[in-house]
């Protein structure tokens, strides 16, 4: 089992986007993939296709009340995906968690139990809190999603140093994937220079495949479903199909 976070504490920049039609890629092939929706704002979980106010648990009740895992868990519509779901409860796990036993560590022991899966796919707070924090620590590697405009980097730095505090601190072994340009628009200078930008100064950890800006990926959410099952023909489905086989080749080639 495999557990990766997809963090930026900007937002806008595709994370969820980039969480859902992942774990929806890994399933089309053929893999167990567990979403974990650690933003209280519980985008992933809606942009799955399910009703948060119809859930009688969450990662709350798994984070706070310490409610087992499988019952917690939910089975979504789409292939290989299952989904522990968050709601807007969990928002108030910020503030509970600070005077926790082992605060920074009750997500890592939880999944302990996810061993059924071949992934866990971490949807992280736009934020650098607890929450995130958490996912952190649970996590053996990391995914950022870059979005190709003026502010692409801002934040970027003190994102790589929240990493590099967590492995020295709490999590060893952490370390970055890649980063995955997102919102890139061949057409704009911008888009290019940003891209250039980033590769300049990462290399080889910047994913070859980027995700257009693509009003189709935009229009996915409201529907529930992740892009390769609302439009499979669509630029935007395209990309993350490509960006999910180039992500596994990489952990494959890794063993």
């Amino acid at each position: 089992m495999r557990i990766t976070a997809i963090a930026n504490q900007k937002g806008g920049v595709g994370k969820t986007s980039t969480c859902v039609n992942f774990c929806a890629g890994l399933g089309l092939l053929n893999k167990k993939v567990l979403l974990v929706d650690m933003d209280p704002q519980a985008n992933s979980t809606s942009g799955m296709g399910i009703e948060r106010n119809a859930l009688s648990s969450s990662v709350y009740d798994l984070l706070v009340e310490n409610t087992p895992l499988e019952q917690c868990i939910v089975t979504s519509t789409w292939k290989g995906v299952s989904v522990l779901p968050a709601t807007i409860d969990l928002a108030a796990a910020e503030i509970e968690l600070v005077s926790a036993m082992s605060r920074e560590t009750r997500l890592k022991k939880a999944l302990q139990e996810a061993d059924a899966f071949d992934y866990v796919i971490i949807d992280c707070p736009p934020s650098l809190g607890l929450l995130t924090l958490n996912s952190l620590v649970a996590a053996q590697s990391i995914i950022i999603p870059i979005q190709c405009e003026y502010y692409a980097l801002e934040g970027l730095s003190q994102l790589i140093n929240t990493i590099d505090l967590v492995k020295a601190r709490l999590n060893p072994t952490l370390f970055l994937d890649g980063l995955l340009l997102t919102m890139y628009d061949s057409r704009t200078r911008l888009s290019k220079d940003v891209a250039a930008e980033v590769k300049d100064r990462f290399h080889d950890k910047v994913y070859k495949h980027e995700i257009p800006r693509n009003i189709r990926i935009s229009e996915a959410p409201s529907h529930g479903m992740p892009i390769q099952y609302y439009d499979s023909s669509s630029p935007g489905s395209t990309a993350y199909k490509k960006f999910t086989k180039e992500a596994l080749k990489r952990w494959q080639n890794e063993g």
